[in-house]
């Protein structure tokens, strides 16, 4: 029908639009699918549509210039920094997204990690798989509860995880831009005291231009050569090639790694093989609760916004 509205979905990490379809259609819309990600299919595609809605696929200024009607574009997931905000905001479009759905897979996740790096998991598994029954191939393991955790950040996530952590006897030392520990009660420290400080460094910031590459060659030369780094928030926050560095020249004992830079990587690159290095594709946020979560909370945004609501959880709400 000609009076319907369109919303177009750049790419999805699940089988079907049963949820997506059956939210729209108390908008009157439909869902349109993009067949490819790359920038010249999206314009193509936006120049006839009434809202954006996308998973991993970068929205460019260029995607949201082609979309004359778009009343939002609402990002299923929590980092917008495939986003370009700046164009939307620019040209008064709300731009949504879904900060909260998996905070607790997530941080289910980086404690998963930390404890698969202290009782040497995943190198133990490795070893095990290829034949050799050797507990004494690992490097010395200590009681969680003699040792330090350092949390980046303090998001939801972050926030999340610091309990479990001390659950564990861990002590916990934070640091954030602001100084604040936002009610955990955490020590707040500067990042190098931090790096220099901690047994585990588990990331939690957002990314940035001023995080991208926030821990580098430098900073990685901060760690305990005992000390694991994890990261289940952005890839670009750590340079892969210095923390490749750092390894062979036992800076630190290992990484557990859940996002990358670019993503997916590379998995023929020496860092991804090497032992000392768990890797997971990008797996924290997903549970079946947490991805009906996140994809109901972004399209019932999107049909807020069709609507001309005010939709909920704005990066830009001056705009709305």
């Amino acid at each position: 029908m000609a009076n319907r509205l369109r919303v177009l979905m750049t790419d999805r990490a699940w089988p079907d639009t049963e949820i997506e379809c059956a939210i729209l259609r108390k908008a009157n819309a439909d869902l349109i699918e993009a067949p490819a990600t790359d920038e010249a299919t999206l314009v193509g595609l936006a120049s006839d549509v009434d809202a954006i809605v996308t998973n991993w696929a970068r929205v460019t200024d260029r995607v949201i210039r082609a979309c004359p009607r778009c009343r939002i574009v609402a990002r299923m997931g929590i980092g917008i920094d495939n986003i370009a905000v700046g164009t939307a905001t620019e040209l008064g479009i709300p731009v949504t997204n879904c900060p909260d759905y998996c905070v607790s897979e997530v941080s289910d996740h980086a404690l998963g990690l930390l404890l698969a790096c202290a009782r040497r998991i995943g190198f133990f598994h490795l070893r095990t798989k290829q034949g050799e029954y050797n507990l004494g191939a690992a490097t010395t393991m200590r009681r969680l509860s003699e040792q330090t955790a350092g949390v980046v950040g303090l998001g939801h996530t972050a926030r999340e995880l610091v309990p479990k952590l001390r659950a564990l006897g861990l002590t916990v030392l934070a640091h954030t831009p602001s100084g604040s520990d936002h009610g955990t009660g955490c020590r707040m420290v500067s990042l190098n005291e931090l790096l220099q400080q901690s047994d585990f460094v588990s990331l939690h910031a957002p990314s940035t231009p001023e995080t991208r590459h926030l821990i580098n060659a430098d900073r990685l030369k901060l760690m305990k050569p005992t000390a694991y780094l994890i990261n289940t928030s952005r890839g670009g926050l750590i340079d892969p090639a210095a923390l490749w560095t750092a390894l062979q020249e036992e800076q630190l004992a290992g990484a557990a790694l859940d996002v990358f830079e670019p993503e997916p990587p590379d998995l023929r690159d020496p860092l991804y093989r090497d032992e000392r290095v768990i890797v997971t594709p990008h797996a924290a946020f997903v549970s079946a609760e947490s991805l009906n979560e996140m994809r109901s909370q972004a399209l019932s945004q999107v049909v807020q916004a069709l609507r001309g609501e005010r939709p909920n959880n704005l990066i830009n709400p001056q705009f709305a």
